[in-house]
């Protein structure tokens, strides 16, 4: 009996030995796990960033870029500026390829282009993690646009755009014309009184205004006669929208009369910007983008105006042009890529990007401030937030076209016929009809 006892005392203690073994092998397993996530996340990293944009636009990028990097020491974040022209089908070919970018900025129609084509990451659930410096709820729905499909997000934008015109004052003041500030002062800034200064302009040996093809244009210009191309559900109207057929007549007619300059009819190198800093021309349309590069000119003395109205209301809806910021879906280093764009597109980077120099307004609310206290108080900048208020982003149901691949870009085939005197206004909308209403049975 006594040897039983002593047998299974035996057990137990070698039991206790080999757990506590056991235990201390898991500790140590652990302890080295431990090692390892640290080694990673301190691991030095190398991600890409391409974006678009003049000289000084991306000198105020690189402000939140530097910020980033400060706080994130293991992070090096290579900008890669990329000329605006071809931007489109140079990044789409590189993403296809293994020479894309980790980061990027991305066109409205690019989105819907890329979710496609399966060569974006959805950001959910990075965002939703606590190494993200926002929130994908921190910024309004309606920005998402072509952005989100099947309640993914593909992409944030890092701000906003709304369109306004800026005008010359000293060739204003040259010709001896009544500036827009006067007539919108009087209630009384439309379509009549605009093709009135652009003639007064142009019998002055100046130009005009330069109208450029792209949606921001064409939707602000359609919106101030209070037409439409698609409804607020995103369907086609256009084939019986009076006023959006007659916003389109109206463009045409004023590049025609010589009221404006095509854009797409300038000889090469020769830009809407440069023509507006050596004033040549009175007024040109746009977003904030022009503004670091026209302050930086001591000669050039400019101010703001909303874009003239041809319906009752004084200010009407104006398209508000965004940017994506998007993830390669092949990159290696995916989530420093989301760690960047959660900072760029946060309060933090907003407020460095948008503050004083900015080339945009913010998109996320809490950078609004630091915006304003740093504009010029001599300028109507309060054009920039109205038009903000009051606006819609490509890809909106009221600019439904950015949601079809391919669509916005047709579009401006057409619209471009009609600029260049080869095609009448009445062949562009029906055209136009035809290649909506073809995207909208292909999808039923």
């Amino acid at each position: 009996m006594k040897n039983i006892l002593k047998f299974l005392l035996l057990l137990v203690v070698m039991s206790v030995v080999f757990l506590a073994a056991c235990n201390s092998e898991d500790t140590s397993t652990d302890s080295q796990n431990e090692d390892s996530e640290t080694t990673n996340k301190d691991e030095k990293v190398k991600i890409t960033f391409q974006a678009w944009g003049n000289p000084a636009e991306i000198e105020v990028y690189n402000r939140a870029v530097d910020a980033f990097m400060e706080e994130n020491p293991n992070i090096t974040v290579e900008m890669v500026p990329s000329p605006g022209e071809q931007y489109e089908q140079k990044l789409l070919t590189s993403l296809q390829g293994s020479s894309g970018p980790d980061v990027f900025y991305a066109h409205e129609p690019t989105m819907a282009k890329m979710i496609e084509a399966g060569i974006v990451e959805p950001l959910n659930d990075f965002f939703a993690t606590e190494d993200s410096y926002s929130k994908l709820e921190d910024f309004p729905e309606g920005l998402y646009g072509p952005a989100k499909k099947d309640g993914q997000y593909y992409g944030v934008t890092p701000d906003v755009n709304p369109m306004v015109i800026y005008y010359n004052k000293g060739v204003f003041e040259e010709a001896g014309v009544k500036t827009p500030q006067e007539y919108y002062d009087e209630g009384n800034w439309n379509w009549d009184t605009f093709e009135e200064v652009t003639s007064q302009l142009m019998a002055a040996d100046k130009k005009g205004f330069v109208l450029e093809n792209w949606w921001g244009h064409w939707y602000s210009w359609i919106w101030s006669n209070g037409g439409q191309i698609f409804d607020e559900n995103g369907k086609l109207v256009l084939h019986e929208n009076e006023k959006g057929q007659e916003g389109i007549k109206f463009m045409d007619q004023l590049v025609q009369n010589g009221n404006a300059i095509y854009a797409g009819s300038l000889p090469q190198g020769q830009g809407v910007d440069a023509m507006f800093m050596s004033n040549q021309v009175g007024m040109i349309s746009g977003g904030r983008w022009f503004t670091p590069q026209f302050d930086q000119n001591p000669n050039l003395d400019y101010d703001y105006i909303y874009l003239p109205s041809n319906t009752d209301q004084i200010q009407n809806p104006v398209g508000v042009p965004v940017a994506y910021m998007a993830v390669n879906g092949s990159s290696k280093n995916k989530e420093a890529a989301m760690k960047f764009v959660s900072y760029y597109v946060g309060q933090q980077g907003q407020e460095l990007r948008t503050g004083e120099g900015g080339s945009a307004m913010p998109s996320h609310p809490d950078a609004d401030n630091a915006t304003l206290a740093a504009t010029d108080s001599t300028k109507h900048f309060n054009y920039f937030l109205d038009a903000r208020n009051n606006g819609f982003t490509h890809g909106s149901n009221l600019a439904y076209d950015a949601q079809y691949p391919g669509l916005s870009a047709d579009i401006e085939e057409e619209m471009d016929l009609m600029f260049l005197g080869k095609q009448d206004a009445e062949t562009t909308i029906d055209h136009i009809v035809e290649l909506i209403k073809e995207r909208e049975e292909a999808t039923q």
